[in-house]
């Protein structure tokens, strides 16, 4: 049985002026039913109700429509008014699953409303809400067919369509497919990635080598022109074309930064997964570090959260596995050499030098080297299960294993993970 693997293709899209009119009246209605079906459930939660998605379906369109109030629910496609209310019963299914344990990972709160002056819109369609044509176009319900530039061709018949519209004024369509996973031959070699600041990664893998992954820093290009334009906007009236004007142009910069860091990600994350059967990662906590107000912009103009989902996304397409590795293990501040742990270790210290061993590390290229050994030992020893996986599946956490669990009978020297341990460094 074949297992295919969702990915989303986006596109430009070119509405005309009326086609931007009802764009806008199917973000707005979208966006008012899934207020709806929100308030909806918190109502029926504090009179002890308990509601099905189909009732709850029911009311905030079928019976909404026969109401003055909500009579021009009507004019949009009643596929994206449907759509809009699944997502809000997804959001209390993840909220709910969270509280209860049920949902692995970061805590998911509860369901907001949306509002109406939020930058970025969006609507979904499924496949009988869209088409396309033989010119090219995109048929979208009580829309018309709109013009798509295609950069390039679907690999398959799409299931969803979203159109987006971002804060510069543009439109997309990201489609839905599903590709049938090409795994890449197997190799040997393995790598960890230690993440950071100056440097998007430093990465050691098994044949001994030191790669550097530079950080283009696409934010901080662009600061010195965002803040003239944060300045421009600043002099214009609050509600005023001119201003509407400035902010647009501030979101343009904004946009070719994110499009710019995506391209870049892409590119790195697809170098790293041709090259590794496995890749190896620390499991940061980004949203704690960017509370730090110090590196907030750095850490976000990096996109390290980014990053690894896109190598995630690869591995599971090309037959890799990427591996998280706990945040807790003192990769930084571990000799790769001996395994002596110092006591404490400053940010600003980029070099140092074991008291154990005599060995002078570069920070980043030895924490890269002990998270790879610690990556490999978790996946041969995690509590004697075999936990090497398939071809195909991108590997969250895993549980952890002793220091010492890959030597049958300890290790003589140190009770840490020694890059040399596992035989993952040149000799000396």
């Amino acid at each position: 049985m074949v297992m295919f693997v969702q990915v989303r293709y986006r596109y430009r899209i070119e509405p005309c002026e009326v086609q931007r009119g009802t764009l806008a009246r199917t973000f707005g209605c979208a966006r008012v039913v899934f207020n709806d079906a929100i308030r909806c459930r918190d109502e029926a939660y504090r009179a002890g109700e308990k509601l099905s998605p189909t009732e709850v379906q029911r009311r905030v369109i079928t019976e909404a429509k026969t109401c003055e109030e909500r009579v021009w629910l009507s004019e949009v496609a009643s596929v994206a008014l449907v759509q809009s209310v699944r997502d809000a019963h997804r959001a209390f299914s993840n909220f709910f699953d969270s509280v209860t344990g049920k949902r692995r990972g970061r805590k998911v709160g509860k369901p907001r409303m949306k509002s109406r002056k939020d930058n970025r819109q969006s609507f979904r369609l499924t496949r009988n809400g869209f088409s396309l044509r033989p010119n090219g176009h995109l048929y979208l319900a009580k829309i018309g067919d709109v013009r798509v530039r295609w950069s390039r061709a679907l690999p398959s018949e799409p299931s969803s369509v979203t159109i987006i519209a971002e804060p510069d004024g543009h439109y997309y369509a990201s489609f839905v497919v599903e590709v049938e996973p090409t795994p890449l031959p197997p190799i040997e070699q393995e790598a960890g990635i230690d993440l950071g600041i100056s440097r998007l990664g430093t990465v050691a893998d098994t044949t001994g080598r030191r790669t550097e992954v530079a950080n283009p820093k696409h934010l901080a290009r662009k600061l010195r022109k965002l803040a003239r334009l944060e300045r421009e906007k600043h002099r214009r009236a609050k509600g005023s074309t001119n201003r509407a004007k400035t902010r647009r142009k501030v979101a343009v910069q904004h946009g070719k930064v994110a499009c710019s860091r995506r391209d870049y990600h892409h590119k790195q994350a697809l170098i790293l997964v041709r090259e590794n059967q496995a890749v190896h990662v620390e499991d940061l906590n980004i949203v704690g570090m960017v509370r730090n107000r110090r590196l907030a912009r750095a850490i976000s103009d990096v996109g390290w959260a980014q990053f690894v989902r896109l190598l995630q996304e690869k591995a599971e397409r090309y037959g890799r596995t990427v591996h998280k590795v706990s945040r807790w293990l003192p990769s930084s501040k571990t000799c790769s050499g001996c395994g002596h742990v110092m006591d404490t270790m400053q940010l600003k210290i980029r070099e140092w030098c074991c008291p154990g061993c005599g060995a002078v590390h570069d920070r980043d290229e030895n924490a890269a080297v002990n998270i790879l050994a610690a990556g490999r030992a978790e996946r041969r020893n995690a509590c004697g299960a075999p936990v090497s996986p398939p071809f195909g599946e991108a590997q969250g956490d895993e549980a952890g294993s002793t220091p010492d669990a890959a030597w049958p009978h300890g290790n003589p020297q140190s009770s840490g993970w020694g890059a040399c341990q596992l035989g993952v460094c040149s000799p000396t």
